[in-house]
């Protein structure tokens, strides 16, 4: 006969006694992924105009809108200079946008304490526009109609995706908070 393992409970809540969260991984899946996003680009063919979205600003805008307090304000500042190092903006270009990016989040739910999904959407989608036109002016680029015009489908496909980064910095926030069997 095989013989059970005494801790071993077949009870409806054997399995959740007992755990507790992985601090490592609560800790660390907000700052991995957003630095996963900002390297997302390198890895799409180049094209002619820009028509990637800027990924590690809307990772770090929809981890700051889905949980709010989770990252530090100071966060903008390391997360903007690891962006910068692969996005090709002007250095320094993300490092001030992604501050002010956080202190505009921070300011509006001063302003406005509650919240619904479309006005993350709204927010996150004017802090893109306004990320992309500054980065576009910070390059040196002359402003013109055709250049403008080459930056609207950046700005629609950036509009187009938060809510899709949003579903899934849900399902890491849901992985982050697993609860991890604690051994004795």
């Amino acid at each position: 006969m095989e013989r059970l393992n005494p801790r071993a409970r077949s009870d409806q809540y054997g399995s959740r006694l007992n755990r507790s969260h992985s601090a490592i991984l609560a800790n660390i899946v907000p700052w991995l992924s957003i630095m996963l996003a900002s390297l997302a680009p390198i890895f799409v063919i180049a094209s002619g105009i820009p028509i990637m979205p800027p990924l590690g600003l809307l990772m770090m805008l929809a981890w700051r809108l889905v949980r709010p307090g989770l990252l530090p304000m100071w966060a903008g500042l390391p997360l903007g200079l690891f962006d910068d190092l692969f996005s090709g903006h002007v250095f320094g270009s993300g490092v001030l946008f992604f501050s002010l990016s956080m202190i505009a989040i921070e300011a509006m739910e001063a302003r406005f304490p509650w919240s619904n999904f479309f006005q993350d959407w709204l927010t996150a989608s004017l802090i893109v526009i306004v990320y992309l036109l500054f980065a576009m002016l910070l390059s040196g680029a002359q402003l013109s109609f055709e250049l403008l015009s080459a930056l609207g489908p950046q700005v629609v496909l950036s509009i187009l995706v938060f809510p899709f980064l949003s579903r899934i910095v849900s399902r890491f926030d849901r992985m982050r908070l697993l609860r991890w069997r604690v051994v004795n």
